[in-house]
C-alpha cells in the first residue's frame, strides 16, 4: 500500500524556519520524482518544489532562495527546509509522488504568524 506521511508543520513567527518531512512507503521511493505542494485557504493547490530521482530540483519563484527540497533515499524520506518564512507561506503542505501513479500525503499545516 502506497503511503506518504508528512510531519514537521506548526506555528512559526515570520522570519523563522521549519523542516517538513515526508515518509514514504509501499513503492520504490528512489525511482520516483517527488514534490511539495501547498494550499492556502481559499486558493488552489500549487507546486512549491520538486526533486527528480537523480536529485534535480525546481522551485516556485515565491520560495526560491528560501526553501530547499532534498531526499534521503536510504530513509525513503523527502524533506523541505523552509527559512525566512513569511505570513504568505501559511498553508497546508502536501508531498506527492509524481508520475502516472501519483499519490498525495494527508498534509501538514504551516502557520506563519506573530
Amino acid at each position: 500500500q502506497v503511503q506518504l506521511v508528512e510531519s514537521g508543520g506548526g506555528l512559526v513567527q515570520p522570519g523563522g524556519s521549519l523542516r517538513l518531512s515526508c515518509a514514504a512507503s509501499g513503492f520504490l521511493f528512489s525511482y520516483n520524482a517527488m514534490g511539495w505542494y501547498r494550499q492556502a485557504a481559499g486558493k488552489e493547490r500549487e507546486l512549491v518544489a520538486a526533486i527528480t530521482h537523480d536529485y534535480m530540483t525546481n522551485y516556485a519563484d515565491s520560495v526560491k532562495g528560501r526553501f530547499t527540497v532534498s531526499r534521503d533515499n536510504a530513509k525513503n524520506t523527502l524533506y523541505l527546509q523552509m527559512t525566512s518564512l513569511k505570513p504568505e507561506d501559511t498553508a497546508v503542505y502536501y508531498c506527492k509522488r509524481e508520475g502516472p501513479y501519483y499519490t498525495w500525503g494527508q498534509g501538514t499545516q504551516v502557520t506563519v504568524a506573530s
